[in-house]
């Protein structure tokens, strides 16, 4: 089996390019940017596994030229979406894992495959989530900055996975290397039952529940624990439980759920997946933040030392 860095990427918005564009202008529109996702990638050394819709599977025999194309790709794409219509902007969300792979008939299986098509899945927008094997394998002199997520809860996987994010933008690429900041919540010094509850808010509704009373879901329905009316909303939208000592958020909607923490601008976008609510934070459900309408629910938890408030 070779050992690879396996790149997923995709193109987000691609629902309202069809509305707008029409089927076949829309199909045509999405497969001119993956074929030209698939000849960066070539030009960094990546061998095309295969072409998904409105994605793309990579294999990087070396792990740095991986990582120089993924952030070579979100600056060009970033760059040429600026000043296009809104409803028409694609934007990237990439996942990057390194490991062992197997090759099969034109494929490739293997848990790095797996881990970067989840890592896709949990990015936000214009993000590049990457394993920690990817970041520790970078080269010492590397200008490529990446800040730790901590460990993060995979579907599918048993063990928790450490993930980082990638900093691609040129502003951050020209410092220097530093040591990532973790999103890891410190151990609080009050016993932990003091601090298993998560507040909501949302216009003047404010409610807590703690970790007994869970799981709850936020939705339209009036049998939803936290009701959100706005046509946006899926009747049961998204699900927060308590596991292993942790608040888990889980998409179960139409139009999925985007969750914005209190110390980054960037969101993580969720269709049908689940992230770990580490910090305090925002979350959108229906549309993106960009969608200023969007109905936005504020969480925070119940150790009286954060305080964002809902915007």
């Amino acid at each position: 089996m070779a050992e690879v860095t396996v790149v997923f990427a995709d193109l987000t918005g691609s629902t309202g390019v069809f509305e707008s564009l029409g089927n076949a202008k829309a199909t045509q529109a999405i497969t001119r940017l993956t074929q030209w996702i698939g000849k960066v990638s070539q030009a960094y050394r990546g061998h095309v596994v295969k072409y998904l819709g409105d994605g793309v599977l990579v294999v990087f025999p070396d792990n740095a030229d991986a990582v120089d194309a993924v952030t070579e790709l979100q600056r060009v794409h970033s760059d040429r979406i600026r000043n296009w219509p809104e409803p028409l902007k694609m934007r990237l969300q990439m996942g990057v894992a390194r490991g062992e792979i197997v090759e099969q008939d034109g494929d490739c299986f293997g848990d790095a495959v797996n881990l970067a098509s989840r890592l896709s899945d949990l990015s936000g927008p214009d993000q590049i989530l990457a394993t920690d094997a990817v970041i520790q394998r970078l080269p010492s002199d590397t200008l490529v900055r990446s800040r730790s997520l901590g460990a993060l809860e995979i579907r599918g996987r048993t063990e928790a996975c450490q993930v980082h994010r990638i900093e691609w933008q040129s502003e951050l690429m020209s410092e220097s290397f530093t040591v990532p900041a973790s999103l890891t919540v410190p151990a609080p010094a009050q016993p932990a039952a003091e601090l298993a509850s998560i507040e909501l808010s949302w216009l003047d509704i404010n409610t807590a529940f703690s970790s007994t009373e869970l799981p709850i879901f936020l939705g339209r329905d009036q049998d939803a624990q936290f009701v959100v009316q706005d046509p946006r909303v899926s009747r049961r939208h998204a699900r927060i439980e308590w596991r292993a000592g942790k608040f888990y958020l889980e998409d179960v909607s139409s139009y999925g759920t985007w969750v914005r923490f209190a110390d980054s601008t960037a969101a993580v976008a969720l269709r049908r997946q689940e992230c770990v609510l580490l910090l305090e934070g925002e979350i959108a459900l229906g549309a993106p933040f960009e969608d200023f309408t969007v109905p936005t629910v504020s969480f925070k938890f119940a150790d009286g030392k954060m305080h964002l408030q809902k915007k």
